[in-house]
């Protein structure tokens, strides 16, 4: 074993190398689950790590700045006009509102007519997402694609389908699904189509079903029958945040889960978080548990995530195929003194 050698408040290897992290220990009460009993919600910041290059999937903002910078170089806005649109951006002023807006000016007058402006936008925004995915993002995405081929399903709050052009890389067939076709949704909502990801917001690939104004759901979300079988998933599974952050907060989210569900004491779901600042994080955990869910860090560094969730997916991916072991059972090389037991404390 090499000895060590300390540098103040650093620990060093003879060889002048820090000694190796030690992995975050994985929560028994998720790793204890089945692919079957996940949904994976896939936010910006797994987008973000998979593409870092592509501002227009780090943020909200940054891809209403990246739609209007295509807007201003196809010159379909008016000086003023533009200047506008950046003030409210610069002022942070409302975001959902701003994009509406934005969007309205690119679209024709009348719903009728199929032709848009804002489908070249996004189609440019969203340009060669393929040559612009990073090998430590290739890893969650394969993840991801792992505990959906054995069961687990996926949904997400992203406009990109970065997961389903990696599934064709691999010669995996996704579906991207948006809560325009209800037929479809209420499928994946009954687990009929487990190998298809389904886009709250919309995805670009499908112009006519983005709704970036609440007052837009209004219109979407009509079909009783399909709301109830995806708060059903909400109520009956466990949801797996990540890369979300305060994704609970969306307008969306909370229409379809948070507001219908009434029993939160019920429920069991995790978010996947960067331990970061220490206070932010309390606060996140504390605010989270109130509405039934666990946040776990995955380590001090964005670039943890993917060897965690990695870890993460062999040991529930595992249990899927082989179900839980006996009390001492090895698994993974360890031993575990832990059944599958419901509202095991972290």
């Amino acid at each position: 074993m090499a000895s060590t050698v300390s540098l103040g408040k650093e620990t060093l290897l003879e060889d002048g190398m820090p000694p190796a992290k030690k992995p975050r220990k994985l929560l028994p009460s998720l790793k204890t689950k089945k692919p079957r009993e996940l949904v994976l919600v896939i936010g910006t910041g797994i987008s973000a790590a998979v593409a870092p290059q592509v501002p227009a999937l780090k943020s909200w903002k940054g891809l209403i700045q990246a739609l209007l910078d295509a807007a201003i170089d196809f010159d379909l806005l008016e000086d003023e006009e533009s200047k506008r649109f950046q003030k409210c951006l610069h002022e942070d002023k409302n975001l959902v509102h701003v994009a509406h807006d934005l969007i309205q000016k690119l679209s024709p007058r009348t719903s009728n007519v199929r032709s848009t402006f804002f489908k070249d936008c996004l189609y440019e925004v969203f340009d060669d997402l393929e040559s612009k995915m990073e090998d430590s993002g290739k890893q969650l995405l394969q993840s991801v694609l792992h505990l959906m081929e054995n069961g687990a399903l996926v949904l997400t709050t992203n406009f990109d389908n970065l997961l389903e052009l990696y599934a064709a890389h691999q010669g995996k067939h996704l579906e991207s699904l948006d809560l325009t076709d209800e037929k479809k949704v209420l499928e994946w909502a009954q687990e009929k189509r487990k190998l298809s990801v389904l886009h709250i917001h919309g995805v670009y690939t499908n112009p006519s079903g983005i709704v970036l104004h609440p007052a837009g759901y209004q219109n979407v979300l009509r079909n009783t029958e399909v709301m109830r079988e995806i708060q059903k998933l909400y109520e009956n599974k466990s949801f797996l945040f990540l890369g979300c952050g305060w994704t609970v907060d969306d307008t969306t989210f909370q229409a379809l889960f948070l507001e219908a569900v009434k029993h939160k004491s019920d429920l069991e779901h995790f978010m996947l978080v960067r331990r970061g600042d220490v206070d932010e994080f309390k606060k996140l955990r504390e605010n989270m548990l109130d509405k039934g869910i666990k946040v776990i860090s995955y380590g001090d560094e964005y670039a943890d995530l993917p060897e965690y969730f990695e870890r993460l997916t062999s040991e529930i991916a595992m249990r899927g195929r082989t179900g839980v072991p006996k009390e001492g059972q090895q698994l993974n090389g360890s031993a575990t003194a832990h059944t599958e037991v419901k509202g095991c404390s972290p």
